[in-house]
């Protein structure tokens, strides 16, 4: 008898899981489009409320109307403990607690009105409008510290003149002539709306800012003009005199610039920002000091990534640290110095914000998107719970994977198994390719619409996201070597990813596909041309084909320059040439299924015509299709064209890479879309 007892429980666990295995079911693309996320997050100032925002699409698969992103208002007081706070028709940005607590504002446009600041009181009452700009919408706002007073950063005042103009057909484009600054207001807080806000002076063009305790000053970031291009490389921060709208310094940081934050005493900013002109990414935190602009930084060289930073009352800073694949949420002391650090675990923490001395993060895993947590003595608090479905999903197994490239390098990236597990002989291989390449991929949630994730895994295949040469979180050094060196050791290192992958077991050396959007892109043209030998099939993304052309029709030439290619088109026309896909489509034998949203401006539609073209004159064997989305840009917004995108990239994996046929036949030129779909913004 006292051995049946453990053989009879063990017998029932075994039973219990074949159950819920036989329950579980793979995740499909139907999935992904209606998945919910938390969107951007708010803390009162006592810390005892957090206001967040769900973010979703419209679910085009169950027939709703199409559309981009909405999201929603809530207001969570614990764990599990919240409700939605605003009718469901109401979408929402730009959240945050008045300086009392007592009310959430946000920005909305009421109808056919533009967008202002509007607020909802946190113990019962409807939402009323707090502040707006006559005439133009209201893009992001701050409160004073006493709450009299919000600050909005609203849009260029309407040319009643050049719209007459434009109705009349005259609606000629000048390009990069015609900018349209932003521009800052002051309105009174009260019982009824300030319908004369007062207009205050900034520089240049200015994308955020923010409120210093005393009221009196602001930190703007600002940038010459609203050209990408000068964002990049110009943008700094400015500390602006509120009254007189007169500059009093300027943060001098040499580089790229990220989250920037003022101390509870409004005598530090930390700032996030590049180390220099060539630095690919803002991924290092600063300290500045505001009397006299000088800036140190706190983690230079690490390996590591500072991704965002919030003060807390007490004066101290957290940060979250983004260290390759994993995370940790890191307290820096007033001075510098480094308090505390705590590791996220499971948890890609990826946003923070503060209220008192409460810390509330958004983090996602490999089991779940974005949620929202807060810290406690004893660990990472889950408050909210989204996708309750996905309990009922087989999961293919993830993890962080590190081999050696032939150069003795060290590469991380996030691997995904076959649910079940690699089959013997390995199974078909996805390395999914971020872009940038100053990003990387985390060991959280990883499946989208243009990620096959945990979709791939439900159908067989194994899917691995490497942090290349070039990627972030694992240092500047690291990053850097990217610059000036296109394909080699970058591209290089995705083939050493697959036949590391291939000598462990997980992939199938003879069905090893490949995807990727913008630098992603560029890496799955150049594997489907000059290294097709590797590559059964590919699926390419808003894309580079070309880098002579590439530098003329981008709207990032100098950003290029800077960090990219380190070297200008003429100065080496031969080089530029040989380094794009086009170049090598003599190599050509892999199936490449290109896709492009029509209105790219980042990586102009014509990279993907001239690669498209050229395959289909020199190499007409091998099959090629181009889709183009009307109305996108560099990167698909909206859910139609979200979900026809996710449905292509798996059918097109499903014809060539699962089979190894790198010649079946074209699938069809339309998706199977479910009953009740209303339909997809793609065209053929």
């Amino acid at each position: 008898m006292t051995f049946r007892a453990p053989l009879t429980a063990g017998i029932l666990l075994a039973t219990a899981s074949l159950a819920a295995q036989a329950q579980a079911r793979p995740m499909t693309p139907e999935d992904v489009a209606r998945l919910e996320s938390v969107g951007t997050i708010a803390v009162s100032s006592d810390g005892s409320r957090i206001a967040y925002t769900t973010a979703s699409l419209p679910d085009v698969t169950d027939g709703e109307e199409n559309g981009s992103t909405e999201e929603r208002l809530n207001l969570a007081y614990g764990p599990n403990n919240a409700r939605a706070f605003l009718p469901e028709d109401i979408d929402v940005s730009g959240i945050s607690f008045s300086p009392d607590g007592r009310m959430i504002s946000f920005v909305w446009a009421d109808e056919d009105e533009k967008s202002a600041v509007w607020g909802i009181p946190v113990d019962g009452g409807g939402q009323r409008k707090l502040a707006a700009v006559d005439g133009a919408g209201v893009r992001s706002y701050a409160w004073s510290p006493d709450g009299t007073t919000i600050w909005m950063l609203a849009g260029a005042e309407e040319d009643k003149a050049r719209d007459k103009q434009s109705k009349a057909g005259f609606n000629a484009i000048v390009y990069e002539e015609e900018a349209k600054l932003t521009r800052l207001f002051s309105a009174r807080v009260g019982e009824t709306l300030d319908t004369d806000p007062k207009a205050v002076t900034i520089p240049g063009y200015v994308s955020a800012f923010r409120v210093a305790p005393d009221g009196r000053h602001a930190v703007v970031d600002s940038a010459p003009t609203p050209q990408i291009d000068d964002a990049y490389t110009s943008k700094r921060a400015h500390i602006l005199d509120l009254t007189s709208g007169k500059v009093l310094r300027v943060v001098e940081t040499p580089g790229k610039l990220g989250d920037i934050e003022i101390s509870p005493d409004g005598t530090q900013l930390s700032m996030i920002a590049g180390v220099d002109m060539n630095d690919p990414a803002e991924t290092t935190l600063h300290l500045v000091d505001m009397a006299t602009g000088q800036y140190r930084a706190l983690n230079a060289g690490a390996p590591e990534a500072a991704v965002d930073a919030e003060w807390l009352a007490d004066g101290r800073l957290a940060a979250v640290i983004h260290k390759g694949a994993q995370s940790a949420l890191r307290i820096y002391n007033a001075d510098g110095s480094v308090a505390a650090e705590h590791d996220g675990g499971e948890l890609i923490l990826s946003s923070i914000q503060a209220g008192g001395n409460t810390i509330a993060v958004e983090a996602s895993s490999p089991r779940h998107p974005t949620e929202l947590f807060v810290w406690k003595d004893d660990g990472f608090q889950r408050w909210t719970t989204h996708n309750d479905w996905l309990k009922d999903i087989d999961f293919g197994k993830q993890r962080a994977f590190t081999y050696t490239a032939r150069d003795g390098q060290e590469v991380e990236g996030v691997l995904i198994e076959p649910v079940g597990g690699a089959k013997r002989g390995g199974a078909p291989l996805i390395l999914n390719v971020h872009g940038g390449p100053e990003a990387h991929d985390s060991n959280g949630w990883q499946t989208a619409y243009s990620k096959p994730g945990q979709v791939a895994a439900g159908q067989g295949y194994a899917v691995f996201l490497p942090n290349y040469r070039g990627s972030t979180g694992y240092g500047t050094a690291f990053s850097k070597q990217h610059t000036g060196n296109y394909t080699d050791p970058e591209f290089t290192d995705l083939v050493d990813a697959k036949r590391a992958l291939v000598d462990a077991g997980i992939a199938d050396p003879d069905r090893t596909g490949i995807t990727g959007g913008s630098y992603g892109g560029y890496a799955t043209g150049w594997a489907a041309t000059a290294l097709s030998g590797e590559f059964a099939a590919g699926v390419m993304f808003v894309g580079i084909s070309n880098q002579v052309s590439k530098f003329g029709t981008t709207d990032i030439p100098y950003e290029m320059y800077n960090v990219h290619s380190g070297k200008w088109p003429w100065d080496d026309w031969q080089a530029m040439l040989e380094v794009s896909p086009i170049y090598h489509v003599d190599k050509a034998n892999t199936p490449l299924l290109i896709m492009h949203g029509a209105e790219d401006t980042r990586v102009a539609p014509s990279q993907s015509y001239e690669l498209y073209r050229s395959m289909k004159v020199r190499k007409p064997d091998v099959p090629v299709r181009l889709v183009l989305f009307p109305g996108e840009g560099h990167g698909n917004s909206r859910a139609a064209a979200r979900y026809d995108y996710n449905l292509r990239m798996m059918r097109w994996f499903d014809t060539y890479l699962k089979t190894g046929d790198r010649k079946a036949k074209l699938p069809a030129t339309r998706p199977d879309l479910p009953a009740g779909t209303t339909g997809t913004a793609s065209a053929d």
